[in-house]
């Protein structure tokens, strides 16, 4: 197998950080988004949604998307379980990782899309929007500060996928000036765990947390 990615981009460390935790190594194949390699003819005739992360099997099969690729891995290397065993644990874990998705991550990337000068040429940027964004990701991280009073990751007690969601999403929309507020002592106390994690260096090298 081999990952085509984009190092520290949020998808890709999102795949990294899980490989890790999983104690795998892949081949790696480089896609420069700066240089629009993702855009070309070549690349989007082999990687159907012309993004990255992709995972190209041994027989040419390609897998797109993070969450696709993830669960193809976790399909193939059980353990470490980090998408919950039981059904009761799987639902649990789709919920918080979807959670996590949809009203951490998108929101804070939209805020970044519409807001950072460094966007201004790949996106037709409404700042207006950009900013309202930036106010419902900063009230789900502190309703997330109050869910991890009472557990040590964000779906229970074992670290998961919504726990590497959450995360590097975190980390890379630190650009956009998003992270744990002062009195949210409990994310920030859960951001230091899983920066402090064999997977983070793994995932972004000796790069700050």
């Amino acid at each position: 197998m081999k990952l085509i990615g984009t190092p520290q981009t949020v998808s890709t460390a999102r795949v990294d950080y899980f490989l890790a935790e999983k104690g795998l190594e892949l081949d790696k194949e480089i896609v420069d988004l700066r240089a629009g390699v993702h855009k070309s003819p070549e690349y989007r005739a082999r990687v159907p949604n012309g993004r990255t992360p992709a995972l190209e099997l041994d027989n040419g099969v390609i897998i797109c998307e993070t969450m696709a690729i993830c669960r193809y891995i976790e399909a193939i290397h059980p353990e470490p379980n980090l998408f919950g065993l039981r059904p009761e644990q799987q639902g649990l874990v789709e919920m918080w990782n979807r959670m996590m998705e949809f009203e951490v991550m998108l929101p804070m990337a939209m805020c970044f899309r519409h807001t950072h000068p460094g966007m201004k040429m790949a996106e037709d940027q409404v700042p207006e929007w950009g900013e309202k964004q930036r106010v419902v990701a900063e009230k789900r991280l502190k309703r997330l500060d109050k869910t991890l009073a009472d557990q040590a990751f964000v779906a229970g007690d074992a670290l998961t996928v919504a726990d590497i969601t959450a995360y590097c999403a975190l980390r890379f929309f630190q650009l956009s000036g998003f992270a744990p507020a002062d009195d949210q002592p409990n994310l920030q106390r859960w951001y230091d765990a899983m920066a402090s994690r064999p997977a983070a260096k793994a995932a972004y090298g000796d790069k700050t947390r």
